[in-house]
């Protein structure tokens, strides 16, 4: 009986805590609608509130109005500098060049406004640029012009690298396709030709390129995709 009466006494003290806990509850959320706890709620009021001093140091503050602040201007009369190159000169194109030395400076001194001189003593054609030149990349056009000429193209051909920015050389052996010994490398240098180049100029004008046989080295003038055509086909 003893242990009975026990076990009610501790059940009805627990109901009345319950009670207790849920009145405090309903008072809590009368006094806070939004349900937010008055503590976490006093907190966030007191870091959004600022105080005078922390006023009085934000005006304080330094702007950058006040400070002269110095970038590093362009000059507008500000020298270029000057770019050189030097294409040498092999032995077999000596001739060639002297014959079409007048039509060469025409085009880079005259059109390109650059500088040229033969340095015979380096073997080799000299180019520099003048205070008349806008563009940079001048230099680097008639040095490929120059390059085309000396590998055996014809003046006109090479010319054609000055006026189209798609044209560029590409230079292959036989011997990176094919390993030919003995008779068998001629006679495919012989085929590639053909009878009075014929096949060669077939090739030329099926892929628009422009072909030199030197030897094993073969160098093709063209576009890019127009290059690879032409370099299936031979």
């Amino acid at each position: 009986m003893e242990n009975e009466t026990q076990t009610k006494k501790l059940v009805d003290d627990s109901e009345v805590t319950k009670l207790e806990n849920t009145k405090e509850e309903e008072k809590d959320t009368e006094m806070n609608p939004k349900g937010e706890v008055p503590a976490l709620a006093e907190a966030h009021d007191d870091q959004t509130e600022l105080t005078k001093e922390d006023k009085e140091s934000l005006m304080k503050f330094e702007t950058l109005n006040n400070q002269e602040i110095e970038f590093d201007k362009a000059k507008i009369g500000q020298k270029k500098k000057t770019e050189f190159r030097r294409i040498p000169v092999p032995l077999h194109r000596y001739t060639p060049l002297r014959s079409n030395w007048e039509t060469i400076l025409k085009t880079l001194v005259k059109h390109m406004k650059l500088l040229v001189r033969m340095n015979t003593r380096r073997r080799a054609v000299e180019i520099k640029t003048t205070k008349e030149v806008r563009d940079q990349g001048v230099i680097q056009k008639a040095a490929d012009f120059l390059k085309a000429f000396m590998l055996g193209f014809e003046l006109q051909d090479a010319v054609a690298i000055l006026r189209l920015e798609d044209l560029h050389i590409q230079t292959f052996e036989i011997k990176d396709v094919k390993i030919l010994r003995n008779d068998h490398l001629p006679r495919c240098i012989g085929r590639i030709c053909g009878e009075k180049g014929k096949t060669k100029n077939a090739i030329e004008n099926a892929t628009r390129t422009r072909i030199v046989v030197a030897d094993t080295r073969i160098h093709i003038l063209g576009s890019f995709a127009n290059i690879q055509f032409a370099k299936s086909a031979v």
